[in-house]
């Protein structure tokens, strides 16, 4: 294997043992210690735990098993790979975050008091995990596996899927846990929610502008000048003055949002301009292919 590829692969197998890896530390030291609850087959790990004090690291992979030949059908060989890889991790890291606790090397996080704290950074913990794994390709089995089907199929952003599957299972254990407990549980796991989306295709966010101008050509050259930014010409035509325009189309990064208003105001303080969110943009000045 040549160097290049092997620092290919170290660039997607690391971050997303590494998802797993702080997954791992977000059940054992913020969920579990405040009886917390999760969502998926993860969930009804923890309702054992609660229940039976059946370890996590033992259920999480029983539980995943039969739906690996799923995941085989729709993902292939290459994506499976990284699933059972993920799932076989986040199994020997809650198994060692366990041994660190009993040993006394790691002191969970409980409180009696102030539950919203917990909350907001075990959603933040969780969700940052899971974005890791999402955003290079793996899973860590359960409802990840069923919600990249659903977003193959439908389009469905992946935190929107597993928001609405863990919303079902974690209002099935309210005769398990304390209501009060699954009030907060919901809010880390929409907390969650929106950091899987964050990682996964708003890491890179930007705005695009959409610039309808009687001085197209000088905007555009000025883009290039101050913002060594490339921007694209649109032909367009008025529907009310049915006069010929030209649309200029720029991305920049969110920082260089006011001074590409002030440029384009300094030129034409009558242009009308229309900013859009951008998620991920992938070519020349932003991030590669």
């Amino acid at each position: 294997m040549n160097h290049p590829t092997v620092v290919r692969n170290l660039r997607i197998w690391l971050p997303m043992l590494a998802g797993t890896a702080i997954y791992a530390f977000g059940i054992h030291f913020f969920l579990i210690p405040n009886q917390f609850m999760e969502g998926g087959l993860t969930g009804i790990a923890l309702l054992l735990n609660y229940t039976l004090d059946i370890p996590p690291s033992y259920t999480t992979l029983i539980l995943n098993i039969p739906l690996f030949y799923v995941g085989w059908r729709y993902f292939g060989g290459r994506t499976m790979l990284y699933t059972v890889v993920c799932t076989i991790a986040l199994s020997v890291f809650l198994w060692l975050m366990e041994r660190c606790i009993r040993l006394g090397w790691i002191v969970p996080f409980q409180t009696e008091h102030d539950f919203f704290l917990a909350t907001l950074y075990a959603g933040v913990t969780i969700g940052t995990g899971l974005g890791l794994v999402f955003r290079f390709g793996g899973t860590t089995g359960g409802v990840d596996i069923i919600a990249r089907i659903v977003n193959k199929k439908r389009g469905l952003s992946m935190g929107q899927i597993i928001l609405m599957i863990d919303v079902l299972v974690i209002g099935s254990s309210y005769f398990y846990i304390a209501g009060e407990m699954i009030l907060y549980t919901l809010v880390m796991v929409f907390i969650s929610s929106r950091i899987i989306d964050f990682i996964q295709e708003g890491a890179y966010a930007a705005k695009a502008f959409t610039i309808i101008t009687d001085h197209p050509e000088e905007i555009s050259k000025k883009i290039g000048q101050e913002l060594d930014r490339g921007a694209t010409l649109f032909h367009a035509k008025g529907s009310y003055t049915k006069q010929a325009k030209e649309v200029v189309y720029c991305v920049v990064y969110r920082n260089e949002v006011r001074r590409m208003r002030i440029l384009v105001r300094a030129i034409d303080p009558r242009a009308f301009m229309i900013v859009h969110d951008v998620q991920d943009v992938m070519g020349e000045g932003f991030k590669p292919e």
